[in-house]
């Protein structure tokens, strides 16, 4: 249940004097849309924040911020393109958040795929994919949901500049441990309730 959310819209849908019917006509969705919103059924995806946002002057990040901290199960990607590593980092995330959805991907497409489809509050991404980049993954996983948290992971600390390049929340040295990742959870961007750590 997103609760949250749901009344936080209520709240401003009220304040502008709409009805859901008219909030809906503007936003170019039926009410019935509006009304799974705001009794916490359903939660829109990224797109439909901004318009929300627009339709009801208010800022997105804020709404983008609601979203994340009303999620009962929030998901948590982590892509890495060493199997071992990607099994160990799993283990670690899922002991340090037990009610989160964690999922791991060796392929950056796949990831993006996913985030597409499911809003991902925090995704941790090796630098080095093979061919490809965490930097350049990172760009388009915030272009999907800009309110995702992005904690880089390398075996070398030469990146960090890089990393500190984007808009991520952070950057933590492999192997993981359950203590790095405990505190890097209290200083994410956009902080979430997934279980078994103080932030």
């Amino acid at each position: 249940m997103n609760l949250l959310f749901a009344e936080a819209l209520r709240k401003l849908r009220e304040e502008k004097g709409l009805s859901q019917k008219q909030l809906g006509q503007q936003m170019f969705v039926h009410h019935s849309t509006i009304a799974r919103w705001e009794n916490a059924s359903r939660l829109p995806d990224a797109a439909m924040i901004l318009r929300l946002a627009a339709c009801l002057g208010v800022d997105a990040g804020r709404l983008y911020e609601l979203a994340a901290q009303s999620e009962e199960s929030p998901n948590i990607i982590m892509v890495d393109d060493s199997k071992v590593i990607l099994s160990d980092g799993l283990a670690i995330l899922g002991e340090a958040m037990p009610n989160a959805t964690i999922t791991g991907f060796i392929w950056p497409q796949e990831a993006i795929e996913y985030a597409k489809a499911n809003r991902i509050a925090l995704a941790m991404l090796d630098i080095e994919l093979g061919a490809a980049s965490g930097l350049d993954l990172c760009g388009k996983l915030l272009d999907i949901n800009p309110c995702t948290n992005i904690v880089f992971l390398t075996a070398y600390s030469d990146y960090s500049l890089d990393a500190w390049g984007t808009r991520a929340s952070g950057f933590l040295l492999k192997p993981l441990t359950l203590e790095s990742v405990k505190e890097q959870l209290g200083k994410l961007r956009y902080p979430f309730q997934a279980g078994g750590a103080e932030h």
